[in-house]
């Protein structure tokens, strides 16, 4: 009984030190960024959400409608709602956004950026997870949160 108590508990800090690895080791990375003007695809793991995706896609959500009065900044809301939610902004401009959000417990990273499409009060993202495979639709649910923030 004591053999396999031992055994259980050596598995469980065992667990806990990987898990911990991990949060570590997405802490190295950065967002992505665009390519050839667009935001990176999702890779083929659940844990990424994007509204260039195609609608077929799992990572497909709807982009942003963002609405400024004419002379204001275009992302200022976005940004703004971003660091409501705890999230950090790494880039910002007119037309995009980089920013990252670090989980409570192990401190995973997840990648959330925005494009705004020139001169339109469309905005896509891509929210994703930069280690593991599921991420409990946590990213779905955040930019769910954010689009509630931007159309009250």
């Amino acid at each position: 009984m004591k053999k396999a108590l031992c055994a259980v508990a050596v598995l469980a800090m065992l667990g806990v030190a990987t898990f911990f690895g991990l949060g570590l080791y997405s802490q190295t990375g950065s967002p992505p960024g665009l390519v050839a003007g667009k935001l990176q695809p999702c890779p083929a793991k659940p844990n990424c959400v994007s509204s260039e995706s195609a609608p077929s896609d799992q990572h497909a959500i709807a982009a942003l409608e963002l609405t400024v009065p004419p002379g204001a900044d275009p992302m200022a809301k976005v940004r703004d709602a971003v660091k409501l939610l705890g999230g950090d902004v790494i880039q910002s401009n007119e037309t995009y956004l980089a920013s990252t959000f670090s989980s409570s417990i192990f401190g995973f990273v997840d990648d959330v950026e925005f494009r705004r499409e020139a001169g339109g009060s469309l905005v896509h993202v891509r929210s994703a997870s930069r280690v593991g495979y599921s991420d409990l639709n946590a990213n779905r649910k955040r930019v769910e949160q954010i689009r509630e923030m931007l159309n009250p």
